[in-house]
């Protein structure tokens, strides 16, 4: 096997050009798969001209459209669950600031790049792999958030908490989706003021549970 390092250009390792370039057609795809209305479809060549790189390129980080909208998708997943956590985990230690923390990071993120909210609950978008991602996300939000009201609470994993914790995710990813596709009219704030109140009011379950334990 070759030790030798790989070259540079422009003073940029080709290691690092190479994941500059898998980042522009990420965004590219987001661009694609986010746009508003009956928006260009996401193909190789589409995120390639989107991205301003030639065809070739794309298979340097990617095998097919599909593990590129995998991946978008994945991007937007997992950043929102990184910055939503940390809101969380340094807001104040009260029960409203860490619940305002963390659903004021999710309708800020949503709303104030379009895209991100599209991909993530825009009926359009209803392929079957995105389908399976979404599925996926609740999951993975609905165990986020059964950690930390375990953490917080001092309570035990139970049907009763995975009921609950999916009940609210989905119920916010349809209340986003009405908000987002202007259904429910109410202003960035407002949302996340309604929403926490209605979290709190299930939450109120969760203390009740580790006071009878």
């Amino acid at each position: 096997m070759s030790t030798t390092p790989l070259r540079v250009y422009g003073g940029v390792r080709g290691d690092h050009r190479r994941a500059e370039r898998r980042a522009q057609l990420l965004e590219a795809g987001l661009d694609l798969l986010g746009a508003a209305g009956d928006g260009p479809a996401l193909t190789v060549r589409g995120a390639c001209q989107q991205a301003g790189l030639a065809t070739r390129y794309f298979y340097e980080s990617f095998a097919d459209r599909d593990a590129l909208a995998a991946a978008v998708y994945d991007h937007v997943v997992d950043d929102l669950a990184t910055t939503t956590l940390e809101a969380v985990t340094t807001a104040g230690p009260d029960e409203r600031a860490k619940v305002l923390a963390g659903l004021e990071n999710i309708v800020r993120t949503i709303g104030r790049d379009p895209r991100r909210g599209r991909l993530l609950f825009s009926v359009s978008l209803s392929s079957p792999l995105l389908a399976q991602r979404r599925l996926d996300s609740s999951r993975l939000f609905a165990a986020l958030l059964g950690g930390q009201a375990q953490d917080f609470y001092g309570i035990t994993e139970s049907p009763h908490l995975e009921l609950t914790t999916h009940f609210i995710v989905g119920g916010l990813a349809q209340t986003l989706t009405a908000w987002l596709d202007g259904t429910l009219r109410l202003d960035e704030r407002g949302l996340v003021e309604h929403c926490t109140e209605v979290f709190l009011a299930i939450a109120a379950g969760f203390g009740t549970a580790a006071a009878d334990g």
